[in-house]
Formats: structure tokens, sequence, C-alpha cells
């Protein structure tokens, strides 16, 4: 695995983070799509599965992890399985790892296809 640390990206769009401060001012947006950099989905202790869904258990709940937020504890979240880029390659390599074919994913005729009514 490589341990190079990564530049921050846009949870949207996976622009990277033009700034040289270490976090983003609370109001900061991507300049590629308008997202906000500060915010849960680009911070690296966003857990879905945690309690209000952060790795700090004393976070209080945010209602829109899209939204900008006061976090204190707000850190940029740099790991690569993040980047919308990289989920295709994800799964594929997911998939070829457990030695299992990779199911056909439905088309959008497979899922819309009129009933025998």
């Amino acid at each position: 695995m490589n341990d190079v640390p990564r530049s921050p990206k846009c949870h949207h769009c996976g622009t990277p983070w033009p700034g040289d401060k270490p976090r983003p001012a609370y109001r900061d947006t991507c300049s590629s799509c308008g997202a906000y950099w500060h915010c849960c989905l680009n911070c690296r202790f966003h857990d879905p599965a945690a309690h209000n869904q952060c790795r700090i258990p004393t976070t209080e709940w945010v209602g829109d992890r899209r939204k900008f937020n006061y976090c204190d504890d707000f850190a940029f979240r740099t790991d690569e399985t993040r980047d919308p880029g990289h989920m295709e390659e994800n799964r594929r390599r997911a998939y070829e790892l457990l030695g299992e074919p990779e199911p056909k994913r439905p088309t959008l005729d497979d899922l819309f296809k009129g009933g025998d009514s």
C-alpha cells in the first residue's frame, strides 16, 4: 500500500483542494461544483456506521452531511476510497480478490420492463 499522503479532494466531484491551509473555512466551496469543503463527507472522521455517523464520540448530530458545519474536529479525508472516480475500480478489485465473477449490472431497460398486465 502506498503511504504517501494524498491531497484532499472534493467529496462530490474529486477536484483537489486548492488551498494551502490544513482545513477550509466553514463556508468555502469547491470552485468546480459548489460543494462545501468543510462538511462531514470531506472529513476523515465521518463514518456512516458510527454513532452520529462520526468517529468522534462527542460530536453533535449534523442533519445534512453535505452542508457546511462548525465542527472543530474537522480534518480532511485523504483516502482514495472516497474518490468518486475510483468506485468502479474498487468494486472490480473486490470481486477479483474474492475470486467471484462480477454480476452483470441491469440496464435501464431491464429495470423498467413493462409487466404482463
